[in-house]
């Protein structure tokens, strides 16, 4: 465990110089000798950005700012909670552990003005809110997270210089992104690169594919319906999801290798064919961190770059957005902790990391301009464009299922099993941890 404490003298006679107002209208801007405790998994260089990020907030209230990571995290702040000695805000990576922990009373809902503050405020605000809305000690859904620091995982990764040499443009639609499919094996060409080769969790990658087309052929709600087991996994909306999967991974013609190498391909080397000469595909559908396994020296926005993995016209269901991202809790109820919250709420707070690395922020408010770099900056665009938010629905199932029978299944699809089969197998080892 690291910890990091900042701290510093009560500045009110300072400028605010904030991108908002909400820290100075809270009542305990004076925070002169309070300690704030905050706990969460930022180690190395996102201890850096956080403690940079904080900082302003300590110049201007006074307040002393403790910061703790820990690669434990999850196991930590679930022990520091049963035993009484919470930190002030905890940060989690994931919205299930808060959800555990606000039912349990070990989180403290946020203001209600806070609450329209992230509606108004924030792109799909009020996906934002639901992501952060648990049911506490009493069975009543409260809001208790606030999101800071989201990842984009609809993402199609292709190389503008190839897509240029055949005459391509990015598609903007499904339909699109479907008839250049076509267009490229008419033109001799192989549209796509998938691998779900992952070691011990091979099968990963076919989940975020199905999660991406859930929210493409169906509302939010039977998304969030299908993630909590409300509907079965093997009902025909989910079966259609894993079909219209398999019309790019089941497709010889579509993907590299053909479908037998999909599950045989590791996620890790299957974008390296966008780089080959001629290219051995054209399109990669990644989350952001896939860059780090292109070629040495790739330079993205020129060897490579990315686009919106685009809706169904035809469904009108908007732009959603799979995706991640950390969020803040009150574990220990405090004025400063709240006004910690109300800081997060200023444009400040977002561009300070936004210009450093590995940030994006769905923030209306914020200057795109101050993201760190192009790629970074397009990301944000999307998550701004975003009409609706949702989190990678294997990590909020059970782990026998989101990181067991779901991956499982998804190998066995592509392999040849029929999409019926593989849902229901999946619903049934979800019948069996009930």
């Amino acid at each position: 465990m690291q910890r990091i404490l900042i701290s510093g003298v009560s500045a009110l006679a300072l400028s605010l110089g904030m991108g908002g107002a909400a820290l100075a209208d809270n009542h305990s801007m004076d925070l002169s000798g309070e300690t704030i405790s905050v706990f969460g998994p930022w180690l190395g260089v996102d201890k850096e950005h956080i403690e940079a990020v904080l900082a302003p907030f300590v110049e201007k209230t006074g307040a002393n700012v403790e910061y703790s990571g820990s690669d434990s995290f999850e196991q930590q702040i679930v022990i520091d909670v049963q035993a009484g000695s919470a930190p002030n805000i905890a940060i989690f990576p994931q919205p299930g552990l808060a959800a555990d922990l606000a039912s349990k009373g070990g989180l403290a809902p946020l203001e209600a003005d806070t609450t329209e503050w992230v509606k108004e405020n924030y792109a799909a605000g009020q996906s934002w809110v639901d992501l952060g809305s648990y049911a506490g000690p009493d069975g009543n859904k409260n809001h208790y997270g606030f999101f800071y620091k989201v990842d984009v995982k609809s993402l199609v990764w292709y190389s503008p210089d190839n897509f240029a040499d055949m005459g391509y443009e990015v598609p903007e639609t499904m339909e699109e992104l479907l008839a250049l499919s076509d267009q490229i094996v008419a033109d001799g060409g192989t549209p796509w690169c998938i691998g779900l080769g992952s070691g011990g969790a091979t099968g990963w990658p076919a989940t975020d594919w199905v999660e991406d087309i859930m929210l493409r052929t169906q509302s939010p709600e039977v998304y969030d319906q299908w993630v909590s087991n409300e509907i079965p996994f093997d009902d025909p909306r989910v079966v259609e999801a894993i079909e219209t999967f398999g019309t790019f991974a089941r497709n010889d013609d579509w993907v590299d290798g053909g479908s037998a190498a999909v599950s045989a391909t590791d996620f890790r080397d299957s974008p390296k064919g966008l780089f080959e000469v001629p290219p051995k595909c054209y399109m990669h559908r990644q989350a952001s961190f896939i860059p780090s396994f292109f070629p040495e020296g790739t330079e993205l926005g020129t060897d490579a770059d990315f686009f919106y993995f685009p809706a169904f016209e035809s469904k009108d269901l908007g732009k959603p957005v799979l995706g991640a991202g950390t969020l803040f809790g009150i574990t220990n109820d405090s004025k400063g902790a709240r006004a910690l919250i109300d800081y997060l709420q200023t444009t400040e707070a977002h561009e300070i990391w936004m210009a450093r690395a590995g940030f994006l922020t769905p923030h209306k408010g914020v200057d795109t301009s101050k993201y760190a770099n192009d790629t970074l900056r397009g990301q944000g665009d999307i998550l701004l464009n975003a009409t609706t938010f949702r989190f990678d629905g294997s990590d909020l199932m059970p782990g026998a299922v989101g990181a067991g029978s779901f991956w499982t299944g998804m190998v066995d699809y592509a392999g040849g099993k029929p999409a019926e089969e593989v849902a229901a197998e999946i619903q049934s080892s979800w019948d069996a941890i009930k």
